[in-house]
């Protein structure tokens, strides 16, 4: 083999050895990207960050009040005050017996000098109350026929629990999120009631059906609403992955448990087909496919994402991105409080001009992949790029929040409706049955709509086991 022939074949190799190494270079560095993300510069929830070091304050998204840790000066705090005397249940006098001085007795007639007063707050026993109902058989005095007398429809049987026992276990289940069999024992401990866990779980099964007509009229004022958040989470149901889809807004909640994520589950639902309002969401494709609704994007997903960006990646055009997106949440927000429907047009175009131009300088920075030779298919490109043109192509819906101030910046109202389901499956594991997860989907919608409007949840799941259901009031 001639020198050149070496040369030749080594250069040769040479090139095949820079192909491999970009390639394990890229591999790489994907498999870093990813263990880099977490909940701050990701959509992965807290819950998965492990128990990892907490991440320095200086990282959080959360803006800073400027105020120290602690009771704020000025706050009036919480104390126990002694009630007046007319609202007192009992009341036990403490007399000395003999003179703490000379020892001499002190008799029923010894003066009182001053009356000293301390409360004690608790609890009186607790058992449950019986009543008895008892239909008399009248004879008629003319002619001589007995009549029974109907039974309420709350005692349909020999004996049986009244509603307010079974406001308080669905409470407790859904609520309060208590697993059935410690709500069994609570309810054994506290109030005497043995029950058996089958009963709990026909119990929430009649509140649920119960709540179906309240659940309709739910659906139709969401669809009208004029800003409607959406957003979905997985579940386990019957040992398998599902998904809890959640349609809201500041005052209404409603809750659905699926099989699928897409559009399958959102038409069956039937809230976001017919919805004609803004809708909130984080861009997940299948929310796209609606149009008689505006689209809105959440921009905490975005700030998120230019996080892991800037610190993986080092790219300056997501710093300053997210340092714009920042200021325009503010300047919405200093324009609200000051009674504004819109920003001023000089101020919104100057926001506009600038979102513009940061893209301009991130697409400078991250050209679009060139394809080698013989590569075919879809070329696959950078991060940065793929949120470049997500910004860029969706711009619209990324700054509505600018042109309309109803529109919020984020979609944390859905985000915050859905951690409690989180937090369920978190202490019972899953559901072991759909009608389970269907029934407590409908409650769990049910009592957080009531808890956004101020309503007493017990008085009103006490009214699902008395046939007339409180509905709560529309937006």
């Amino acid at each position: 083999m001639t020198n050149q022939e070496r040369i030749t074949e080594l250069e040769a190799e040479n090139a095949a050895l820079r192909e491999q190494l970009t390639v394990v270079l890229a591999r790489m560095r994907l498999l870093e990207a990813r263990l880099a993300k977490d909940s701050h510069n990701s959509s992965k929830p807290p819950a998965s960050d492990g128990l990892k070091r907490p991440l320095p304050q200086t990282r959080s998204l959360r803006r800073r009040s400027g105020r120290k840790p602690g009771g704020q000066l000025g706050h009036a705090g919480e104390t126990l005050h002694l009630v007046a005397t007319d609202q007192v249940d009992a009341v036990v006098e403490h007399r000395p017996t003999v003179c703490a001085t000379c020892q001499t007795p002190l008799d029923a007639t010894a003066e009182v000098a001053a009356c000293e007063r301390r409360q004690v707050q608790d609890l009186p026993p607790i058992r449950l109350r019986v009543t008895e109902h008892q239909a008399l058989h009248l004879r008629c005095g003319a002619c001589q026929q007995v009549t029974a007398a109907a039974f309420p429809p709350t005692a349909p049987s020999r004996a049986q629990y009244g509603p307010r026992l079974r406001a308080l276990a669905v409470y407790l289940v859904d609520h309060q999120l208590v697993p059935y069999a410690r709500g069994q024992e609570l309810l054994r401990d506290l109030l005497g009631a043995r029950l058996s866990v089958g009963t709990l779980v026909a119990w929430v099964q009649q509140a649920a059906a119960a709540l179906a007509p309240v659940e309709a009229q739910v659906k139709v004022a969401l669809q009208q609403a004029p800003v409607l958040h959406a957003d979905e989470t997985g579940v386990r149901r019957t040992g398998r992955l599902a998904w809890a889809h959640v349609a809201c807004t500041r005052t209404l909640t409603h809750y659905a448990i699926h099989a699928k994520r897409g559009h399958a589950a959102t038409d069956a639902i039937g809230i976001l087909p017919d919805a004609t309002g803004v809708s909130v969401h984080d861009g997940w494709k299948p929310y796209q496919r609606y149009t008689t609704c505006r689209h809105a994007l959440c921009n905490v997903h975005h700030l998120r994402e230019l996080t892991f960006l800037e610190e993986q990646y080092q790219q300056t055009w997501a710093t300053a991105l997210k340092a714009l997106l920042v200021e325009m949440r503010t300047a919405v927000e200093h324009a609200r409080l000051g009674g504004q429907t819109r920003l001023l047009p000089a101020q919104r175009d100057a926001f506009v001009a600038r979102y513009e131009q940061t893209l301009t300088v991130g697409r400078a920075a991250n050209p679009p992949p060139e394809r080698r030779p013989g590569q075919r298919g879809r070329l696959k490109q950078s991060p940065a790029r793929n949120l470049l043109e997500r910004l860029s192509l969706g711009q619209a819906q990324v700054l509505a929040f600018l042109d309309d101030l109803t529109i919020p910046f984020d979609n944390n109202q859905a985000e915050r409706d859905l951690r409690m389901l989180k937090v369920q499956q978190k202490i019972s594991g899953g559901f072991r049955s759909d009608a389970g997860a269907d029934a407590f989907a409908s409650l769990r919608g049910y009592v957080s709509t009531l808890r956004k409007q101020g309503v007493a949840l017990l008085t009103a799941l006490e009214t699902l086991f008395t046939g007339a259901p409180l509905y709560p009031t529309w937006d």
